[in-house]
C-alpha cells in the first residue's frame, strides 16, 4: 500500500482528488449560503406582497367583514396574519386560527415591530408558545406594513410565516448539493485514476526498459504510444539505447582487440594502478609472476606480491615520472623490464611494464661458448683412453694376459661409451628433424608406471632412497608410444636417483586434469643451480660440473626426453631449488592421433 502512495499514480491521483475536493468544498459552501439567502429573500418578498395586498383590501373595502373574508382567503393556510386597527382592535387571519397560535402580546411588546404602524418592517424571530410538529421551537418571519382604512383609521397588518418550509427546502437543496459533490468526487477519482494510469503507463514501460538496459539488454525498445512529451521521451530513450549498444559494441571490439594483441605478444605486459596493484597481465607476464611465486614458496596463493626489483622500479617511475628499466633473473630466466608511467590528463595514474624474456639470447650466447668445449670434452676422454691403452698394448706394457685383457676391456667400454654418444646424437638429430615415428597404443597407467618404478627399486634400496608412486585419479589410460614414454620416465627417475642422497625421497605423481595427464617426477636431491635451469634440456647439459665418470651420462638424456614429449604433443617443465630438490613435470594429451 505504501508503495502505491509513493508511486506517480498515487501522487497524481491524490493531487487531483485534493484539488477537486477543495474546489467542491468551496463551491458547496457558497451554494449553500446562496440558496439559504435566496429562499429567505423569496419568503420575505412573498410575505411583503401578501401584507401589502391585505392592507389594500382593508383600505378599499367599506364592508369590514367582507374585507376580512377576502384578506383571509389571500392569507390562506400557509401563513398567518394579524390586523390591528387603532391598536385596540385586531383580527386573526385566517379566521379559523386559534388565538393561542398568534402571540399578539409579543408583537405589542417588541419595539421593532411597533414601527409597522408607520413604516414597513421585517423581522426573523422565535415566537413564544409556538411549536413545530416535532416539539422544537421554529423561527418565524414577520412582515409588518402600515394600514389606513377607508374611514381613516390607522393600524398595521402583520403577516407571519414559519421558516420551517424554508429550512426544509434548504435541507433538500443541501442534500442535492452534497450528492452532486459526492458524484463529482467519484467521477474525479475515476478520471484521475484513468489519467494517472494513462500518463504513468509509458513511464512504467520506460522504467522496466531502463532496468533491462542496466542489466545489459541494450536492444530493449520502449513502444511509442503518443506524440506528446512522453512520446518524445520514449523516442529519446530508444535512441539512447541504440547509441549505448553501438558504443558498448565498439568498446567490446576494442577490448577484444587489445586482449588479442596482449595475448599474442611475445613480451609480457603488466599494468599497475597508482597503488602498485596489478590490473592487467598477458600470458608471458603471468609466467614471470608464477616463477616468482614458486621461488617464494607461495605458488598456490593469489598473485599479489612482486619482486623487490619491480617494486623499486615502480616507485622510481611514479616519483620521477620517467621511463625506467631493470633486469631480473627468476628460476634461471632473465627478464629485461621496461616500465613507463601512465597519465590521467596530467597526473600519474599508474604504470605499464613491458617484460622481455632475454633467456634465449643468453642461452644462445652460452651455447656458442660451451658447444665446442662440451663436444671436445665428451670425445676427448674416450679417445684419450683408447689411444693410451692401445699404445700400452702395442708397446707390450702389459706383462701378463690378465693385464692385456683388462686394458682391452677398458678400450671396449670406452668404445661402447662413444657408440652410445653417437647413437644419442643421431637419435636427437632425427627427433629434431621430425623423423621420429611413434607406435601408439592405449596403456593403463597404473600398471605401466608401477612396472617402470619396479626396475629401479633395487638401485633405490641400495642407496636407501624411498621410491614410490602416487595416483591421484582412478582408471587412467592414455594413447602413447609406451617405449618412448618409458625412455622419458627412465631418464627422469635415473637422474633423480643419481642426484638424491641416502635416505632421500623420489616420488612419481600421476594425475588427470580434463583431457590431459600430468606426471611429476619429484626428488629431494641436491637441486639444480638457478643459472643452469634454462639449459637442462640442452645437449651435453650435466648438473655434475666435474663430469666424473660413472655418475654422469652423455648429457643428452633430457634433450631426448623433451623431444619425445613434444612428439606426443605434450610439454615438459622443471622447477628446482638448490639443496631442496627438483621436480620434472610433463603433460600429455589422453588421446594422441600422431603416428
Amino acid at each position: 500500500m505504501m508503495r502505491f502512495w509513493r508511486s506517480v499514480v498515487g501522487k497524481l491521483w491524490v493531487t487531483i482528488l485534493l484539488l477537486v475536493s477543495c474546489v467542491l468544498f468551496v463551491l458547496t459552501m457558497l451554494l449553500l449560503k446562496f440558496f439559504e439567502t435566496y429562499h429567505v429573500q423569496e419568503a420575505e418578498k412573498g410575505l411583503t406582497q401578501l401584507a401589502v395586498k391585505v392592507a389594500e383590501v382593508m383600505k378599499e373595502r367599506q364592508d369590514e367583514a367582507l374585507a376580512r373574508s377576502i384578506a383571509s382567503s389571500l392569507v390562506g393556510d400557509a401563513s398567518k396574519a394579524i390586523i390591528v386597527i387603532d391598536k385596540t382592535h385586531y383580527w386573526y387571519l385566517p379566521s379559523h386560527s386559534e388565538r393561542r397560535d398568534v402571540p399578539l402580546s409579543f408583537i405589542e411588546a417588541d419595539e421593532e415591530l411597533k414601527q409597522a404602524f408607520t413604516k414597513q418592517v421585517k423581522k426573523k424571530t422565535y415566537l413564544p408558545n409556538v411549536y413545530t410538529e416535532n416539539g422544537r421551537n421554529s423561527q418565524w418571519l414577520i412582515v409588518g406594513v402600515p394600514l389606513t382604512t377607508a374611514d381613516g383609521k390607522h393600524g398595521a397588518v402583520f403577516v407571519l410565516q414559519s421558516l420551517k418550509a424554508v429550512e426544509d427546502t434548504t435541507r433538500q437543496t443541501t442534500k442535492f448539493i452534497f450528492l452532486a459533490a459526492f458524484i463529482a468526487i467519484v467521477l474525479t477519482t475515476v478520471f484521475a485514476f484513468f489519467l494517472s494510469t494513462r500518463i504513468t503507463a509509458p513511464l512504467r514501460k520506460m522504467r522496466q526498459a531502463a532496468f533491462e538496459v542496466a542489466s545489459g539488454k541494450f536492444d530493449t525498445k520502449v513502444p511509442i504510444l503518443t506524440h506528446d512529451e512522453i512520446g518524445e521521451l520514449a523516442r529519446a530513450f530508444n535512441q539512447m539505447g541504440r547509441r549505448l549498444q553501438f558504443n558498448i559494441n565498439a568498446l567490446n571490439q576494442e577490448k577484444e582487440q587489445l586482449a588479442s594483441i596482449l595475448s599474442s605478444m611475445a613480451d609480457g605486459v603488466i599494468t599497475f594502478n597508482r597503488d602498485g596493484e596489478i590490473l592487467i597481465t598477458n600470458p608471458p607476464a603471468e609466467r614471470f609472476l608464477q616463477a616468482w611465486y614458486f621461488e617464494q614458496g607461495n605458488e598456490s596463493e593469489m598473485m599479489a606480491a612482486l619482486p623487490p626489483q619491480v617494486k623499486d622500479l615502480f616507485t622510481r617511475v611514479v616519483n620521477e615520472e620517467q621511463e625506467q628499466a631493470t633486469e631480473v633473473t627468476l628460476q634461471g630466466r632473465t627478464w629485461v623490464i621496461l616500465m613507463t608511467p601512465l597519465y590521467s590528463q596530467t597526473a600519474v595514474r599508474g604504470a605499464v611494464a613491458v617484460l622481455r624474456d632475454m633467456t634465449e639470447e643468453r642461452r644462445l650466447d652460452k651455447l656458442r661458448k660451451d658447444f665446442i668445449a662440451n663436444v671436445s670434452h665428451e670425445l676427448r676422454t674416450p679417445i684419450a683412453m683408447l689411444q693410451g691403452y692401445s699404445e700400452a698394448i702395442i708397446d707390450d706394457v702389459a706383462a701378463t694376459d690378465e693385464e692385456k685383457k683388462e686394458m682391452a676391456k677398458v678400450i671396449y667400454d670406452e668404445s661402447l661409451r662413444m657408440g652410445r654418444l653417437v647413437n644419442d646424437l643421431l637419435d636427437l638429430a632425427r627427433m629434431e628433424a621430425g623423423h621420429m615415428t611413434l607406435n601408439v597404443e592405449t596403456v593403463q597407467l597404473r600398471p605401466y608406471i608401477e612396472r617402470i618404478i619396479h626396475k629401479f627399486q633395487g638401485l633405490a634400496k641400495e642407496k636407501e632412497i624411498d621410491l614410490s608412486a602416487e595416483f591421484r585419479s582412478e582408471d587412467m589410460h592414455m594413447t602413447i608410444d609406451p617405449d618412448r614414454i618409458e625412455q622419458v620416465l627412465t631418464n627422469l627417475i635415473d637422474n633423480a636417483l643419481r642426484h638424491t642422497n641416502e635416505y632421500g625421497m623420489v616420488k612419481v605423481i600421476v594425475e588427470r586434469s580434463g583431457d590431459a595427464v600430468t606426471i611429476h617426477v619429484q626428488d629431494s636431491g641436491s637441486g639444480i643451480p638457478e643459472d643452469d635451469l634454462p639449459f637442462v634440456f640442452e645437449r651435453f647439459y650435466k648438473a655434475d660440473k666435474a663430469r666424473t665418470r660413472g655418475r654422469s651420462g652423455t648429457g643428452l638424456g633430457l634433450a631426448i626426453a623433451k623431444n619425445i614429449v613434444e612428439a606426443h604433443k605434450g610439454t615438459i617443465t622443471v622447477h628446482s631449488k638448490l639443496g631442496e630438490g627438483t621436480t620434472f613435470t610433463f603433460t600429455l594429451p589422453v588421446q594422441n592421433n600422431r603416428s
